[in-house]
């Protein structure tokens, strides 16, 4: 069979690329079958499998594998792109995550922009200090061990601080 191959990469022999073809493809369609794949895929992947012979043939080298090995083998490989291929879900348009959020409605956004004036005014009123501690936690995200490593200061300042900024807040924001 190895003959068979290297004449179809040196000469195109058609006469015995179908003698491959009609060895090796019912073969084929067994091993995929027996892999898992249902008879029309398997079917489908044999044809693959074939066309990949006759165009890649030049690339067989008798020395490393026999021509059963090696059209065996770009047969399970196609087996497991095959795999790969419907293993990945099909993207459905309607899901909730792709569709986009509705726009707020006019009065939401005043509410919103009303709320947010009054939080600013609000922290206008802390110190520096206590500025400088909300934002690390709250915008920055950075944990209460963390500021305390940048600020220097003990954990249990920072969170006494935070928990009075809080209290200083909410007296001001008795709304919120």
């Amino acid at each position: 069979m190895s003959a068979l191959v290297v004449k179809v990469a040196r000469e195109a022999d058609r006469a015995a690329f179908t003698e491959l073809f009609d060895h090796f493809a019912p073969r084929v369609k067994a091993y995929l079958m027996r892999l898992g794949a249902q008879a029309g895929q398997a079917e489908d992947l044999t044809q693959d499998v074939m066309v990949t012979v006759w165009r890649k043939a030049a690339l067989f080298d008798d020395r490393q594998a026999s021509a059963a090995t090696w059209i065996f083998t770009i047969a399970r490989n196609r087996r497991i792109d095959a795999i790969r291929r419907t293993r990945r879900p099909e993207i459905d348009p309607n899901d909730p995550l792709f569709v986009p959020d509705a726009e707020p409605q006019p009065d939401a956004v005043l509410v919103t922009a009303e709320r947010e004036d009054r939080l600013r005014a609000a922290m206008a009123k802390l110190s520096d200090d206590q500025r400088a501690l909300l934002v690390q936690a709250f915008y920055d995200g950075k944990s209460h061990s963390e500021i305390a490593a940048a600020t220097r200061l003990p954990l249990g300042t920072v969170k006494s601080r935070l928990r009075n900024i809080f209290a200083k807040l909410r007296g001001l924001l008795p709304e919120l």
